[in-house]
């Protein structure tokens, strides 16, 4: 039998992936509407989480979130070979591959979802934080920043729709 794709299975799984791992919708709303508040005032939860459920459709976005837990939870079990287990293991400085799988997701949504994923990976508000925390059984070298991707890239298609709308509007 020939290999193929059920695309809701893969999409199915990257959501599950990600509730199990205890990141919801809502928090990446949450930080699309942090990221985008100031610009447009009138900017509501439910748009930020409607872009982030568009952002989570796309095959490339639920590529790197299984990709990224799965490297996670290898890393957790103890079953990567050195060096790698300890560079993922420990959130290794100069390991920047987390960052750049990451990429792969804001890449989608152009330099307005880059220059957001840089800043949120520097103040690491919200769940991130709570993601980048390496006290507890998990260690999240890859999620905290496929979350922070996400939102970014939430962040930048409301940017691009509101400025869409305000086109119309004139």
């Amino acid at each position: 039998m020939s290999y193929s794709l059920n695309s809701k299975k893969v999409e199915s799984a990257a959501r599950q992936w990600l509730a199990d791992r205890g990141v919801r919708v809502e928090d990446m709303a949450e930080l699309a509407y942090f990221l985008q508040k100031d610009y447009y005032p009138t900017l509501t939860l439910e748009e930020c989480r409607l872009s982030v459920e568009q952002v989570l459709s796309k095959r490339e976005v639920q590529n790197a979130i299984l990709t990224g837990i799965q490297l996670d939870v290898l890393s957790e079990e103890g079953k990567l070979q050195s060096p790698l287990q300890e560079m993922i293991e420990n959130d290794e400085g100069l390991y920047g591959c987390d960052e750049i799988l990451a990429l792969s997701i804001v890449n989608v949504y152009g330099s307005i979802g880059m220059t957001n994923f840089g800043y949120v990976d520097k103040v690491k508000p919200g769940i991130i934080k709570q993601l980048n925390d390496k006290s507890g059984p998990h260690k999240h070298t890859f999620l905290d920043d496929i979350v922070g991707a996400i939102a970014a890239s939430a962040s930048s298609r409301i940017a691009h729709r509101k400025q869409a709308e305000n086109e119309q509007e004139s």
